[in-house]
C-alpha cells in the first residue's frame, strides 16, 4: 500500500548549500533558492550536480518558493524531508502494515513526558507504547547509519524512553531508512559515539528498536522490508 506524496515535483540540478537549511538548485538553467528539510549533513546526497526533486511552495510568509525533498543516488531516488517519516509512520499504524505494531492504535501524537515529546503513545488492551520516530538517508555498502550528524536531542530521548518503561508502558525507536538499498543497520560510532552507546545500552534494558526501509517515487512512499541491525562498536 502507498501513502501519497505531493504531486507536481520538479527535477532539479543541486548546486550547493549555503546552510544546512538552505540549498541553491538550477531549474531550466536559472538558480532558485530552496529550503532543505533535513537538518542532517547529507554531503555523500547533496554535491553538485546531483539529481535533486524541489517541490513547489506558496505563502507570503515563505522566504523561499522551493522545497528540496528528494535526491537521487545512481537510480536510487532518496527521501531527505526529515519530517515525512512521522507522516508516513501514521499511515503505517493505521493501514497495520507494520507487523510488530498491529494492534495498537494512535492514542496521542506529539505526546509529552516530562521534559520530552514523544513522536506517538500507541495503545493497546490497556497498555501504552511509547515509540519514537527517526530518518535515516545515510546508506554505506547497504548499511543505514545513524545520524549523520551529531543529535544530543536524540541521545537525550533514547535515554529517557527507556527510563520510561514501566510494566505496563514499553517504549520503542522505530527508525525510518528513507530509501530502499538498504540490507542492514549500525548506529554511526564514529559521528555520535553517545548516541551510538545509548542505543546500544537502551536496548540491552528493554527498549525496542525496528527498523525499515522504504520506496520513494516521485508521488508515493510505500513501506519497504525490516532489515536486521548490529548495535555493538565497530571496532569491536
Amino acid at each position: 500500500m502507498k501513502m501519497p506524496l505531493a504531486s507536481g515535483l520538479i527535477e532539479a540540478e543541486f548546486v550547493e548549500r549555503p546552510n544546512r537549511f538552505l540549498s541553491k538548485v538550477r531549474i531550466d538553467g536559472e538558480v532558485h533558492a530552496s529550503h532543505v528539510p533535513d537538518p542532517g549533513r547529507l554531503k555523500e546526497l547533496l554535491f553538485p550536480g546531483a539529481r535533486v526533486l524541489v517541490e513547489p511552495k506558496t505563502g507570503a510568509e515563505r522566504k523561499t518558493k522551493f522545497a528540496t525533498v528528494m535526491v537521487y543516488s545512481g537510480d536510487e531516488l532518496i527521501s531527505i524531508n526529515s519530517q515525512l517519516p512521522n507522516r508516513f509512520v501514521r499511515f503505517c499504524v493505521d493501514e497495520g502494515l507494520i507487523p510488530e505494531f498491529n494492534g495498537w492504535t494512535v492514542k496521542k501524537q506529539e505526546y509529552t513526558l516530562g521534559k520530552s515529546r514523544f513522536d506517538f503513545l500507541l495503545e493497546k488492551n490497556g497498555l501504552e507504547k511509547l515509540v519514537e520516530v527517526k530518518s535515516a538517508t545515510l546508506v554505506e555498502d547497504g548499511t543505514a547509519r545513524f545520524p549523520d550528524a551529531v543529535t544530543a536531542r536524540g541521545t537525550r530521548h533514547v535515554n529517557h524512553l527507556v527510563d520510561s518503561i514501566t510494566p505496563t508502558r514499553s517504549a520503542a525507536v522505530l527508525f525510518i531508512v528513507q530509501r530502499s538499498d538498504a540490507t542492514s543497520f549500525e548506529p554511526h560510532w564514529e559521528r555520535d559515539p553517545q548516541f551510538a552507546a545509548a542505543l546500544n545500552s537502551a536496548v540491552n534494558q528493554g527498549l525496542e528498536l525496528f527498523i525499515y526501509t522504504a520506496q520513494l517515487e516521485p508521488d508515493s512512499m510505500s513501506l519497504g522490508a525490516s532489515i536486521p541491525y548490529n548495535l555493538e562498536p565497530q571496532n569491536g
